[in-house]
């Protein structure tokens, strides 16, 4: 089957009804997807950014690789 998608979204309401208006022609079969994003798109990403940071705190990691010129 091909075709092609159309995005737009709606509020779900009273009921779970909601109302959708899409520019196609009177009579067009459709095929109707729900897609429920997650509330915090990035949150997932900030947790791993920061429960990665450790890596860099150890003093082999500094030894082998912070060596700077000796006075």
């Amino acid at each position: 089957m091909t075709g092609h998608a159309i995005k737009t979204s709606a509020v779900v309401g009273v009921g779970g009804k909601f109302e959708l208006s899409v520019a196609l022609p009177v009579g067009t079969n459709v095929e109707v997807m729900i897609f429920v994003p997650d509330r915090d798109d990035c949150g997932d990403l900030v947790a791993a950014a920061a429960s990665s940071t450790d890596f860099w705190n150890n003093p082999i990691d500094d030894e082998v690789w912070h060596i700077g010129p000796t006075l």
